[in-house]
C-alpha cells in the first residue's frame, strides 16, 4: 500500500506517529519559511507542513509541487497550533520528512472546490475532475448509500436479486427504443429495456415469488433536468399478492432508506385517488408539504359580464397565506410567470384581502365588494391573503394553475427540502385517448390491471375503467410506480384489443408472455423507483444529473467520450447497415 492511513482520519489521537500518506494536492501556501500543502483524497483532507529552516530542500520541492498533482509524502503527526474545527482532521498536521510526486498534473480548466468557477458543460468534458469535487463525490456516495440500503431491506424481506437481459425485443408501447442491429441476424434488430417489464413477470410465472433489480433502463426520450436517456429504476415484482401488500412492503422500503440516509422518521403515507389529486391540485404528483389547494370557482365567477370567465369551461383558484403583501410589480412578475411559453396561461386575476378586512382585485368592475367575499368564503380566504385565479379549457387551466402553485412555493420558501412528505396516488384510469393515433394507449403499460369492478366497462366505456395502479410520491416527484398485473390471458388478449393490437400484433410483440400465463400464472404485481430521482430528492436537488457518475447533456451526448459518434464502414458491412 501506498499510504498507511486515509486523509480523513488522522486526529489528535495518532499524535506522534509516524504515517505515509497519498492523494491529490488541493492547495498549497507560502507564509515565510514554512510551507503548508492541504492534500486531498475521497476521505478528506490533510495538511502538510514543510520547514524551510530544518530541511530546504524539501520545502523548495513541495513549493514546485501544482495543483492536482499526484504525490505520496511520509512524517510525523504533530499537533496544528491553528486548529480548523470544520473538518475532522484539523486538530493535526503532518511534519513532512519525504516526498514524492506520484503523477504531475495539467493545471485544471477549472477549480476542484466546492464552489468551482467552471460552467456545466465544461464540467461534463472533464467529469473525472468535477467528481473530485466534495459535492459530486458526496451525491455519488449518498446514491451507494441508498442501493446498499435497498438491498439490505429487500434482502431481509426475501426478495431475490435477478439479472434480466439488455438485448430485448422492442415493443411499440411507450418511449422511442434504442435500437442494437444484431450482426449474426441480418436485418434484424435488438432493442434496449426501457424496463424489466415483462421478463420480472416470466419470473412470477417461474416461481420466484419475490424479485428485485437495481437495473439500468434506456429511452430514447427528449431530456430535462429530471431525464437522461439511461437511468436506474429499482424494479420489484411480488406473487400472490393484492395491492395493499405493494403498498405496504414499499412503505417500509422508503421508510428504511429516509431512516438511514437521513434519520427521517416518516409515520403516515396518505392515500389519494387520481381524480382528487386532479381536482385539488392539477397533478397526479402533488407537492403536499404545503397547502394552496385548488378551489373551483366556477359557479361563483359567472354571469357578471366579465367575458374571460364568461367564456371559460373552468374557473379555478389558490389561496397564498399572508399573500396580499405582495406588490403590483411582484404580482405582474406573476402574470408575466403565466404567460410564459412553459406555463402558457392567458393571464392571471388576482383579489388581495387586506389587513383592514376590505379586498381588492384586478376586476373590480366586474366583480363587488359581495362577489368578492362569496369568492373569500369558498377559498377560506382571511385578512392578508392573496386569492390567485386561473380560467379557461380545463385540463390546460389545471396544468397551468398546477405550475403556479410550486412556482408561489419556491417564492415563499415553502418547499424545504430536509422535509420529507410522501403520497400514495392510487385509480389511476387505465387507459388515455391518443388523438394522434386516434386509438387508446395504455397510462401504465398494457399489462396492468383494470379493477375487478370496471371490468365490464371495457367494451363499453373504456375511459372510464380504472386501473389497479399505483404511484408513490416524494415532495412533488414521482419517485415510484406500478400496479397489479393481468396474469389472465382472456383478459390480456381483451386488454390488447382495446389498445388497437390486432390477434397477429399481440402474438407478435407478447406471445410469448401470453403463453406464459397458460402455465399456472399466480397473481402478481410490483412497482419499480426512479432510483436517480430518489437519490437527488435525498441530496436535496431538482437535477438527476449530478447523481450519476457520467451522465449525458440535454442533446443526449456524452461529451466527455464524444458519444454518439460515427462507427467504421467496415462495422456498418458488417450490420448490413447502408447510410444515406
Amino acid at each position: 500500500m501506498l499510504r498507511t492511513h486515509n486523509l480523513g482520519e488522522l486526529n489528535l489521537e495518532n499524535i506522534n506517529e509516524n504515517v505515509t500518506l497519498s492523494g491529490w494536492v488541493q492547495k498549497s501556501r507560502d507564509l515565510g519559511g514554512m510551507t503548508f500543502i492541504d492534500l486531498r483524497d475521497r476521505y478528506g483532507i490533510t495538511q502538510l507542513v514543510f520547514n524551510l529552516e530544518t530541511n530546504s530542500d524539501l520545502c523548495l520541492q513541495a513549493r514546485k509541487l501544482g495543483r492536482e498533482f499526484v504525490i505520496q509524502v511520509s512524517g510525523r503527526v504533530i499537533e496544528r497550533s491553528s486548529k480548523n474545527k470544520n473538518i475532522f482532521t484539523g486538530e493535526i498536521e503532518i511534519e513532512v520528512n519525504k516526498l514524492i510526486i506520484l503523477n504531475p498534473s495539467k493545471t485544471p480548466p477549472f477549480t476542484i472546490e466546492t464552489n468551482s468557477d467552471g460552467g456545466d458543460e465544461l464540467k461534463m468534458k472533464y467529469r473525472y475532475l468535477d467528481i473530485r469535487r466534495e459535492p459530486i463525490k458526496e451525491n455519488l456516495i449518498l446514491r451507494h448509500k441508498v442501493s446498499a440500503c435497498t438491498r439490505e431491506y429487500l434482502n431481509q424481506e426475501g426478495f431475490i436479486e435477478v439479472e434480466t437481459p439488455y438485448l430485448i425485443k422492442s415493443t411499440p408501447e411507450g418511449a422511442r427504443d434504442f435500437i442494437v442491429p444484431s450482426r449474426m441476424n441480418s436485418q434484424q434488430f435488438y432493442a434496449l429495456p426501457q424496463s424489466p417489464q415483462t421478463f420480472k413477470q416470466l419470473l412470477m410465472v417461474a416461481g420466484m415469488d419475490k424479485y428485485y433489480q437495481i437495473v439500468k433502463c434506456f429511452r430514447d426520450e427528449d431530456l430535462r433536468s429530471d431525464r437522461q436517456p439511461e437511468f436506474t429504476q429499482i424494479d420489484c415484482e411480488m406473487s400472490f399478492i393484492e395491492q395493499e401488500d405493494i403498498l405496504n412492503t414499499f412503505e417500509g422500503l422508503t421508510r428504511h432508506i429516509l431512516k438511514k440516509i437521513k434519520d427521517v422518521n416518516i409515520d403516515k403515507f396518505p392515500r389519494m385517488t387520481y381524480d382528487t389529486a386532479m381536482e385539488l391540485y392539477g397533478s397526479d404528483k402533488p407537492d403536499i408539504r404545503f397547502e394552496m389547494k385548488f378551489v373551483d370557482l366556477t359557479n361563483d365567477c359567472k354571469g357578471n359580464d366579465f367575458i374571460v370567465f364568461d367564456k371559460a369551461e373552468f374557473i379555478v383558484g389558490i389561496n397564498v397565506k399572508e399573500g396580499s403583501k405582495f406588490s403590483r410589480k411582484e404580482i405582474d412578475k406573476l402574470v408575466d410567470y403565466v404567460k410564459s411559453p412553459q406555463v402558457g396561461s392567458s393571464g392571471l386575476i388576482y383579489c388581495k384581502f387586506n389587513d383592514d378586512g376590505t379586498s381588492k382585485s384586478s376586476v373590480d368592475k366586474f366583480f363587488d365588494e359581495k362577489s368578492r367575499k362569496k369568492w373569500a368564503e369558498q377559498a377560506l380566504c382571511e385578512k392578508g391573503d392573496l386569492l390567485l385565479i386561473m380560467s379557461g379549457e380545463k385540463e390546460k387551466t389545471r396544468k397551468a394553475m398546477s405550475a403556479l402553485r410550486l412556482h408561489m412555493a419556491e417564492l415563499l420558501n415553502l418547499r424545504n427540502p430536509e422535509e420529507f412528505a410522501p403520497l400514495w396516488v392510487i385509480d389511476f384510469p387505465l387507459l388515455e385517448w391518443n388523438e394522434e393515433a386516434n386509438r387508446y394507449n395504455a397510462m401504465h403499460h398494457p399489462f396492468t390491471s383494470p379493477k375487478k369492478e370496471d371490468i365490464t366497462k371495457l367494451e363499453n366505456d373504456p375511459a372510464a375503467v380504472r386501473a389497479n395502479a399505483y404511484d408513490l410520491v416524494l415532495n412533488g416527484n414521482e419517485i415510484g410506480g406500478g400496479s397489479i398485473r393481468i396474469h389472465d390471458k382472456k383478459l390480456q388478449k381483451l386488454m390488447l384489443k382495446h389498445l388497437g393490437f390486432t390477434d397477429e400484433q399481440a402474438q407478435n410483440q407478447f406471445g410469448f408472455l401470453t403463453e406464459a400465463f397458460e402455465y399456472g400464472a399466480p397473481p402478481h404485481g410490483g412497482v419499480a423507483f426512479g432510483f436517480d430521482r430518489l437519490c437527488a430528492i435525498l441530496g436535496g436537488s431538482e437535477s438527476i444529473r449530478d447523481f450519476i457518475a457520467f451522465p449525458k447533456n440535454n442533446s443526449g451526448r456524452d461529451i466527455m467520450i464524444d458519444s454518439p459518434s460515427s462507427i467504421d464502414r467496415a462495422q456498418l458491412d458488417e450490420l448490413n447497415i447502408k447510410l444515406k
